[in-house]
């Protein structure tokens, strides 16, 4: 099963609190996961900005919107109890609880128009998405953002495969040491580019104290890279008595030329063009940053104690 929308979490949520007892919001969180038969791993599956569990975060939603209803109330801090209100509904439970069925609740209709006003009043704010009754807001940021990476990434391959041989060998430089490779970008310029020997580009430390190296091929690929590039290059580093290396392209490679890098002692690990973007991006290599949004949340432990 896949982890539910926060629409999905309403219903169940409202249930569990059904015997008008307090209830911790972490149990009842846990409680929900049970109930949706999630597995660990998407227990553990964080929000794009890994501020949160994604599932954690939904059932928050559930949560408040519930109480902005009036359906659920705090008991206190960390803790909710049913109204009067949400256990009349319970007695005639309807088929699902969503953002239609709440709006029949005064106090939600004030808590939307107080939501889009705020929206309207944001700069640049994606009031198309952010409205979807589909998602959480978080959920509409990272929808958002995988949309501009993705538009980013493609832009920026493109880009990559415009330019010179010699530039996407810098390139290449830039991307490792950003990544902790090579020492110093000096260290680094300074082996990749020099030893064009069989199959072979450069040479790179794998760490600043140089303690193993790295051999590298660069190629700006029109086609498939196939399996006898792949063994040229494996060929090469035995002759150097090397045992690792990375082989990174514009393009892709073929699945033979992956299968065979499982089947051999060495190990080379294969960058295509798509990886390389993303690579890029995310060490910030080719690419500037245009805006900052700072999501934030309540400091608990500021109010511990009251």
């Amino acid at each position: 099963m896949t982890i539910p929308d926060y629409q999905s979490i309403m219903l169940p949520l409202l249930r569990l609190t059904g015997d008008t007892k307090e209830h911790r919001f972490r149990d009842l969180v846990e409680q929900l996961a049970d109930e949706f038969s999630l597995t660990d791993a998407q227990r553990a599956e964080m929000l794009p900005s890994g501020t949160a569990p994604l599932f954690d975060n939904r059932a928050g939603w559930a949560r408040t919107y519930l109480k902005q209803a009036g359906l659920l109330q705090s008991a206190k801090r960390g803790v909710l109890q049913i109204t009067e209100r949400g256990s009349d509904l319970l007695s005639k439970p309807p088929v699902k609880i969503d953002v239609e069925f709440l709006r029949r609740y005064q106090e939600f209709r004030e808590f939307q128009v107080r939501r889009r006003t705020k929206e309207v009043d944001t700069p640049d704010a994606p009031n198309a998405t952010v409205a979807s009754t589909d998602q959480t807001p978080e959920d509409a940021l990272a929808a958002a953002y995988q949309t501009l990476r993705s538009n980013l990434e493609a832009e920026l391959l493109d880009q990559v495969r415009s330019m010179s041989p010699a530039f996407f060998e810098r390139l290449v430089i830039d991307l490792l040491v950003s990544m902790g490779y090579g020492g110093s970008r000096q260290d680094a310029a300074s082996a990749v580019g020099k030893s064009g020997d069989g199959g072979i580009d450069g040479i790179i430390k794998e760490d600043r104290l140089g303690l193993d190296v790295i051999y590298v091929q660069a190629k700006r690929w029109e086609g498939t890279v196939g399996r006898p590039e792949i063994q040229k290059f494996a060929g090469a580093l035995q002759g150097q008595r090397a045992n690792k290396g990375v082989f990174i392209t514009t393009s892709s490679f073929s699945s033979e030329a992956e299968e065979y890098t499982n089947i051999i002692s060495s190990k080379i690990i294969l960058l295509d063009g798509r990886q390389l973007a993303k690579l890029m991006v995310d060490h910030n290599v080719g690419v500037a940053q245009v805006g900052l949004y700072e999501i934030k949340k309540i400091d608990s432990d500021y109010f511990e104690g009251e």
